[in-house]
């Protein structure tokens, strides 16, 4: 435990938050073009003013601002879903099944990863409550378990969610003409025209490489948990942590006058939650072919939309939840104009055909997706964000696969797994569990650090295999 305490201090003092972070990366990736990629016959002031007019245009770029809210509807959404009554109910009836603490570790981990390739936002507030839950029963009854351990456990989800139907690059690329945006100013008009429409779900979240992902995940993290379950550990007793029970949070009753009976109206909310997903379901069912093109980040939110409103029974409870949940999108909301300010001085300078090229010199069609991984994993360290990443590095990815003549599925593949691995590592995302289970970092880094390497093994093997 000494070390993961020395690390987690480490990790605090070298990395300032995300947002400072994406800053001094902006501050960088302009010197670098700058003195790299300057034409000999172009002053350093005029060129200096060109790039900053080429970053303030990709600050504000339409199609990438919607990409930006598509992702932060999906998290808050996924959040007021995994806050509805029914999810509580859920969780609340799985916690009585739970007899030991190698159990509690076991279901934890499990369907914290169902639900989490099912939405990340669901998936990680999913797996907190589970968590939490969990020892307010260890708590009550007097079960002896490994808090720490559980709570890792709730938070695996963040190791699988970029292969899952909310991952940001492969719900992206899913869109018609996304491809072909992203490469506009580094393509010519010939070589856009050669690129996919669309890459869709079939060819990511349910190709044969993402499906045996899947199914290892399934098996052995659930089993890796099981077993350290089962290890000699030292129980929090009840009193040595208090716990207050998160189960009713519910609505201040208060008589509802003329228009305000419409927000505690459940007719009204149960018809048009029904009526959103009927149709949703209906434009799946009516789409042509199996190709899944239909699944794009715009369906996965109507969907999401529609069954949280449906699962929380009136827009009064809808948004009080969305209150709670808006909180969790403000690192999307601020952070992803930097990043898209990147990608437009890596494209305007000529960065992008610079990287791409030194992956092709060093790669060939087996390490590239290994490369892919890791770098992908180190981009994440510093750039917490699986869209905020796949907007810096996925021109980089589509140029270099088209040149050592990969699918360009493999290689956004790649990417999304070297960015969900080092969750485990990098403890950005795991503060709404901390805040929810009322653990520290340092207490539950032990066991992800091992989720990690698990993962790491499941992943190669995939690229390599498949």
């Amino acid at each position: 435990m000494k070390f993961t305490e020395r690390y987690a201090k480490l990790f605090r003092y070298l990395l300032p938050t995300p947002f400072t972070i994406a800053l001094l990366l902006t501050i960088i990736t302009f010197v670098i073009s700058l003195i790299l990629t300057k034409d000999a016959s172009v002053s350093y002031p005029d060129y200096g003013f060109y790039l900053l007019g080429e970053w303030e245009k990709g600050l504000w770029q339409d199609s990438l601002m919607v990409f930006a809210m598509q992702m932060m509807l999906m998290l808050v959404l996924g959040h007021v879903l995994a806050l509805s009554p029914p999810m509580d109910r859920l969780i609340s009836s799985m916690v009585g099944k739970i007899r030991s603490n190698a159990e509690a570790a076991l279901w934890v981990s499990f369907l914290t990863i169902l639900v989490a390739l099912f939405n990340w936002g669901l998936g990680l507030i999913f797996g907190a409550i589970f968590a939490r839950k969990v020892a307010e029963k260890a708590f009550s009854t007097g079960l002896k378990i490994n808090y720490p351990l559980v709570g890792a456990a709730g938070y695996v989800g963040l190791m699988v969610w970029h292969g899952g139907l909310s991952g940001s690059s492969l719900a992206k690329v899913a869109e018609e003409g996304h491809l072909k945006e992203m490469m506009s100013g580094i393509y010519t008009s010939e070589q856009i025209g050669l690129l996919p429409d669309q890459i869709t779900f079939s060819e990511t979240v349910f190709s044969n490489a993402n499906l045996y992902s899947c199914l290892m995940l399934f098996l052995l993290v659930p089993t890796l948990f099981y077993w350290l379950g089962k290890q000699k550990f030292v129980g929090i007793e009840p009193g040595q942590m208090t716990l207050n029970s998160i189960a009713d949070q519910k609505v201040e009753e208060v008589e509802s006058i003329g228009a305000e009976k419409l927000d505690r109206s459940k007719l009204f909310a149960l018809g048009l939650g029904g009526v959103i997903i009927l149709y949703a379901l209906y434009k799946a069912f009516s789409s042509s072919g199996s190709s899944m093109g239909f699944i794009t980040p715009d369906y996965i939110n109507f969907f999401l939309l529609g069954t949280s409103i449906l699962m929380h029974g009136s827009f009064q409870s809808f948004l009080k939840a969305v209150d709670e949940a808006i909180g969790g999108a403000s690192g999307i909301l601020i952070q992803f104009p930097l990043y898209f300010g990147i990608m437009a001085l890596m494209k305007s300078s000529g960065m992008v055909e610079m990287l791409s090229a030194f992956f092709v010199n060093i790669s060939n069609p087996t390490s590239f997706p290994i490369f892919t991984l890791f770098s992908a994993g180190l981009v994440n360290i510093f750039v917490p964000s699986g869209g905020g990443q796949w907007a810096v590095q996925g021109p980089i990815i589509i140029q270099a696969s088209q040149d050592l003549g990969i699918p360009l599925s493999k290689g956004i593949l790649a990417l999304a797994y070297g960015d969900q691995l080092t969750n485990m590592l990098q403890p950005f995302w795991a503060l709404p569990l901390l805040g929810i289970t009322g653990l520290k970092a340092k207490q539950i880094l032990p066991y992800t650090l091992i989720a990690m390497l698990v993962g790491l093994l499941i992943y190669l093997s995939a690229l390599l295999i498949f």
